[in-house]
């Protein structure tokens, strides 16, 4: 899968926003590391990676508690499975509601190598008509990437996916 060599204005200025966001006294970086910051490093943009997929909401209403980086735990409930592929390559994955908002926390085989081991999120968005928008481009690392103190849900088993997703946030170096 060749990243699309159009860029892409949206996705330049969320970058743009959140760099901007680090930089300042609510970031989860400490002031040794917002005075160093030189911004955060992504994947390019890859047009093939902006998913328009249906939702299937067939899925257990049990509860997901999902561990947290300091140990604690968070309850969400399933919205739904996706089903899309990567390289010729099938993935599922399930989206998570909390506070009706949808949550979509994964790993994958860039967690290896590229990416934050724990794994990255991202928030799909309703379409309507039972489809949801998933824009890998916008996947991004949780807080507790860049400070230990913050904690961050754990992508569950269920979401482990052994394709690999070179969209989004990179590793952060600080």
């Amino acid at each position: 899968m060749q990243p699309e060599s159009t860029p892409d204005p949206e996705l330049a200025e969320f970058r743009a926003a959140k760099d901007a966001y680090m930089r300042g006294p609510d970031s989860p970086l400490g002031p040794q590391q917002r005075a160093g910051f030189q911004g955060l490093d992504y994947y390019p943009p890859n047009a093939s990676l902006r998913l328009e997929l249906p939702l299937d909401g067939d899925v257990s209403d049990e509860p997901v508690t999902m561990e947290t980086s300091t140990g604690g735990a968070q309850e969400y409930r399933r919205a739904g499975k996706i089903r899309f592929e990567v390289d010729g390559q099938p993935a599922e994955l399930t989206i998570f509601a909390s506070h009706d908002q949808l949550f979509l926390p994964l790993r994958d085989a860039t967690n290896r190598t590229d990416t934050y081991p724990a794994g990255r999120y991202l928030e799909p968005e309703p379409l309507g008509d039972g489809k949801v928008l998933v824009d890998f481009n916008y996947l991004y690392n949780p807080y507790c990437a860049y400070n230990d103190q913050w904690s961050c849900p754990i992508p569950p088993v269920e979401n482990w996916i052994s394709v690999p997703i070179a969209a989004g946030e990179k590793r952060f170096h600080p």
